[in-house]
């Protein structure tokens, strides 16, 4: 798993797609925090940092499957994919080792955001005036939605040799386990009893509750659970195709 880990890293940052990845990602979220001035942080009265938490899952639904889109549909197409299944390595390794490069690219993406909480956190009147708990919770939160968009981005790369379909699949997916769900619970058909619970199977509903910066255990097993499913599903794709 460590040697196709360090593959992946390695083939991120000797092309441009790690820098652009990190690039892209710091630049969409610098533009709503500082420039726009809908969103901007220096047009409120109050420090915060929610603009980020909440278009960082917009940016990530496109990001993300761009990222993991040759994940596994790449390897197919070029036949690379047959060749790692001669070496010593399980299939299980192959993708777990996949799924945490791919991960730490994103952790890599959000690290520098903490600037702009040190520029916050100094902007505030009186200085440090910032629901600091609060922000703690939503990395948290970012963390997880990250792994979980992987996983699943992952699984839609799995299941074609085209990247194009695996982008389009991948950000699909990524919105209708993300918003979908949210979006049946405000329907006539669900706007019932059941509707709280037809928000809890969506990721929208945990990120949410674990931004507020209370760290839940149910939202932690619940992006576990999701993150585990795919990658098994995923696994699953490619012992079949093997």
């Amino acid at each position: 798993m460590l040697s196709v880990f360090l593959k992946e890293i390695r083939s991120f940052f000797s092309s441009l797609t790690g820098y652009l990845v990190i690039t892209i990602f710091l630049l969409s979220v610098g533009l709503f925090m500082w420039v726009f001035s809908d969103t901007s942080v220096l047009e409120y009265n109050f420090a915060t940092m929610d603009q980020l938490f909440s278009i960082a899952p917009l940016v990530f639904l496109f990001l993300i499957p761009a990222i993991t889109m040759k994940t596994i549909a790449d390897e197919k197409s070029k036949g690379t994919l047959e060749l790692l299944f001669t070496k010593p390595i399980s299939a299980s390794d192959i993708i777990l080792g996949k799924y945490f490069a791919n991960v730490s690219l994103v952790v890599l993406a959000l690290v520098p955001t903490l600037i702009y909480y040190y520029s916050i956190f100094q902007l505030g009147s009186p200085q440090g005036n910032l629901d600091s708990g609060a922000i703690l919770g939503s990395y948290i939160g970012l963390f997880f939605l990250g792994g979980a968009f992987v996983a699943i981005g992952m699984f839609a790369s799995s299941l074609t040799d085209n990247q194009i379909v695996a982008f389009i699949l991948g950000a699909f997916l990524c919105f209708f386990f993300h918003w979908a769900f949210m979006y049946l619970a405000s329907s006539p058909i669900f706007r019932t009893w059941n509707d709280l619970l037809i928000q809890k199977i969506g990721i929208n509903y945990h990120y949410n509750s674990i931004s507020k910066g209370v760290i839940d255990s149910r939202d932690i097993v619940y992006f576990i659970s999701v993150i585990v499913i795919f990658i098994y599903a995923t696994i699953a794709v490619i012992k079949r195709q093997k």
